[in-house]
């Protein structure tokens, strides 16, 4: 990679966002990711039944390994559209595909924002050929590709990472939007992960599930799954370096995991109208899918997430979560801690300072919760946000 000209992008990627009015406020609405080379590529989307038209392309359209561009709209999720959708989304990347020079197929397409409307193509008609002229390799223009997809988001999410490979280095780059509706596989969110090592669409393919599993798979505002969620992977190849053995694919697998457990992390950060950061901790458990779904009862519930908006340690409410959430455990092997002050000890109450306890949780936005039932076993870290009465306002007021 030339760092002296993109330090933010892989080789041999470029990125724009301009607005073209899909948006009434005039905030940029319209997003391009495109790499100078194919690409081997792969997607995770939404586990709703009831899906956008872009995702149902996406799903066509990955593994490949032919891809060359993404292309995104916000502020119209392109949902609930029927045949007008499919055939609107499939257009998006038609014209994509011919101001870029490639094939339609080569292209992906994302869209966000409010359901049940159609894109209006004369907006992104004139659109698209402006933000294809905009692409740049400059750090510039992935912040405002980052932006151009945001919807209620207050700040862009992005990460980059550098790894050693081979004879050379590979770097990964990413760019996600979420702030609310926001649940496990996945939510209202998207993101897009670049990067310049030699991977096969397999190899991606397995490689982003991984990463996805450990990252915006664990992570949830209030459990409402969205129609639109969806996670990409683009690798070019242009480092000319990629895994060679496993110490190598495990040192890429590391650092994707980090890009995407960074940008799944800002989301919960910029949750609506949340005012604590709330990280679960669940170890203890034979398998992690049973670590996994104690750690999302307790990220779902909305009487956990109402008692941290109170600052209240009410730890009653946390084991009470993980006793229904479905996996046979003994109450007397629990254990508890909430910023790092044990509260509850194989299935008793321990004598602490609840009104210091309360009073940290009032200053410091950032809440920890471990629950632990043995010693060994499996281990889930789990993300996730109160519930306040602003996130109430800000979801009874907004259509875009």
């Amino acid at each position: 990679m030339n760092s002296e000209q993109s330090p933010l992008l892989p080789a041999g990627f470029r990125a724009s966002g301009i607005a073209c009015g899909i948006k009434d406020s005039g905030a940029p609405d319209l997003a391009l990711f495109v790499s100078d080379m194919p690409c081997s590529s792969a997607g995770v989307f939404t586990r709703n039944r009831v899906y956008g038209a872009p995702v149902q392309v996406c799903r066509e359209r990955v593994p490949a390994g032919h891809t060359r561009a993404v292309i995104i709209n916000s502020g119209n999720a392109n949902a609930c559209t029927g045949e007008r959708g499919l055939l609107d989304a499939r257009w998006m990347t038609e014209v994509t595909a011919q101001n870029i020079g490639c094939e339609p197929s080569s292209v992906l397409v994302c869209s966000t924002g409010v359901i049940g409307h159609y894109l209006p193509r004369s907006s992104l008609a004139i659109g698209i050929p402006e933000v294809v002229e905009a692409l740049s390799e400059q750090p510039d223009g992935f912040q405002l590709a980052a932006r151009a997809m945001m919807t209620t988001d207050t700040v862009t999410k992005q990460s980059v990472r550098e790894v050693a490979m081979g004879n050379g280095r590979v770097c990964i780059s990413g760019a996600a939007k979420g702030a609310a509706m926001i649940a496990p596989n996945m939510a209202t969110m998207l993101a897009v992960v670049m990067t310049d090592a030699v991977l096969s669409p397999e190899t991606a393919d397995a490689i982003l599930r991984h990463a996805v599993d450990r990252s915006f798979n664990c992570i949830s505002v209030e459990g409402h799954t969205s129609t639109s969620d969806t996670v990409l992977i683009l690798a070019n190849g242009r480092a000319g370096e990629g895994p060679a053995g496993d110490a190598q694919r495990d040192t890429l697998q590391t650092a994707i995991n980090e890009v995407c457990e960074e940008l799944a992390e800002a989301i919960i950060r910029d949750a609506e109208g949340a005012d604590h950061f709330v990280t679960i901790d669940v170890q203890g458990l034979a398998t992690r899918d049973e670590a996994f779904r104690i750690a999302k009862t307790i990220a779902d519930s909305p009487m956990v997430k109402t008692a941290i908006t109170g600052n209240d340690p009410n730890w009653g409410r946390i084991v009470s979560a993980a006793g229904y959430s479905g996996v046979e455990l003994s109450e007397r092997d629990m254990s508890l801690k909430i910023n790092g002050t044990l509260i509850y000890e194989h299935g008793a109450p321990v004598e602490y300072d609840e009104s210091a306890l309360s009073a940290e949780m009032q200053t410091h936005r950032d809440v920890h919760i471990e629950l632990q039932l043995a010693a060994d076993g499996e281990r889930v870290r789990f993300q996730t946000c109160d519930l306040t009465a602003e996130y109430v306002r800000l979801n009874s007021d907004y259509t875009t």
